[in-house]
């Protein structure tokens, strides 16, 4: 992924600054959008006679939509544009840009941490024209998580509705806003939908993002730190990264899973990220070579092979050992190194899990106590 905010064009229409990476941090607006209606479908039965289908539902759930027989993608974006601002930070070398969403009525603003890493200053517009200075009030960079406060506001301002992202299903319609590419004081706005939750990845700095959603929204630089908003139009996530060899596949941080973060941000508390740890290095079992494979005995045919065992970690505790693999934690099947580091970032430190593993062809079983990191 490459880097979350765009780089301002140069005159000669060029651009440097966190761009340019093939793989980016970008985040964006994103918000839910739901038809008011489902039509029914007429149907044929075999005898000829026209039947009609019932509409479908999520089960266990009303329609999350804006009130009205139908969802006025307008009526959304009057309700959350106000709440939306553009980022540009001075860094060495040039300017970059970036989105952030507006949290509080004294101008708090959430963002990623990426957009405003290494920012010799920071100004935010708003989306009635107004710019104002900002002024970090902290970061995490292993969570992307940044809160910063605009000063000299002359007025008041919409601080945006937060929700919960523990309600979004998959398949729930998505809408984008955001400062994306820096095209101009207009916002973009894309659609799409909810198409994984709980996904897990890795930054390019090589920290590990959790908790995130998955949507088909478009996202371009330039949107990271722009809320992800439901069809009620409240943020539910914090648009971070997209993948730039695939299409149509971009992340957004869990309100829920961030919110605590947020929170002592403000405060001015000092926040570092807790992390589960196992204490294993892992490599595919595919990728070994034929002396190693002899050397440990090895018969999986897929799995995590065990490189290294930190002294009294959680992997230690459960008796694994170099030269053993990994095929599965808590009954779900490892089929690579990284299924392993998706299984332990979805836990939290102190946490138990059972872990089965092939020794020398013999499965065995053992249960670890994630540490901390």
């Amino acid at each position: 992924m490459s880097s979350a905010g765009t780089a301002a064009p140069s005159s000669g229409g060029g651009g440097s600054g966190r761009g340019g990476i093939r793989s980016a941090l970008i985040g964006g607006l994103v918000g839910a959008i739901v038809a008011g209606g489902v039509t029914a479908a007429a149907l044929w039965d075999r005898s000829g006679t026209t039947t009609v289908a019932t509409p479908l539902t999520a089960p266990g759930r009303p329609s999350a939509t804006l009130s009205g027989p139908q969802l006025d993608i307008q009526a959304l974006l009057d309700k959350v544009s106000p709440s939306v601002v553009s980022i540009h930070t001075g860094v060495r070398g040039g300017e970059a840009a970036g989105s952030g969403v507006i949290i509080s009525a004294d101008g708090v603003i959430l963002t990623n941490a990426h957009v405003v890493e290494g920012a010799e200053s920071i100004e935010v517009d708003l989306s009635d024209g107004r710019t104002a200075e900002a002024r970090l009030l902290g970061a995490v960079p292993d969570n992307d998580v940044a809160v910063i406060k605009a000063e000299g506001l002359q007025g008041p301002v919409t601080p945006a509705d937060l929700g919960s992202s523990g309600e979004l299903q998959v398949g729930d319609a998505v809408v984008a806003i955001g400062n994306a590419l820096n095209l101009g004081e207009e916002p973009s706005v894309t659609t799409g939908i909810v198409s994984a939750l709980n996904r897990s990845i890795t930054a390019p700095a090589g920290n590990a993002l959790d908790d995130l959603i998955q949507t088909d929204a478009a996202i371009n630089p330039g949107n990271s730190g722009g809320p992800l908003i439901n069809s009620r139009g409240q943020v539910v996530g914090i648009n971070t990264a997209i993948l730039a060899n695939a299409q149509n596949i971009g992340f957004a941080l869990s309100i829920d899973s961030i919110r605590s973060i947020v929170k002592d941000l403000e405060a001015g508390k000092q926040v570092q990220a807790s992390k589960p740890l196992l204490g294993v290095e892992t490599v595919n079992v595919t990728g070994l070579s034929s002396d190693v494979v002899s050397r440990f005995g090895v018969t999986a045919s897929a799995g995590a092979f065990v490189q290294r065992v930190s002294p009294g970690s959680g992997a230690a505790g459960a008796g694994l050992q170099q030269g053993d693999v990994i095929v599965a934690i808590d009954g779900k099947r490892i089929r690579t190194n990284e299924d392993v580091g998706q299984v332990v970032r979805s836990k939290q430190p102190g946490d138990r899990i059972e872990i089965t593993y092939e020794r020398r062809g013999e499965q065995q079983t053992g249960t670890a106590t994630l540490g901390q990191r």
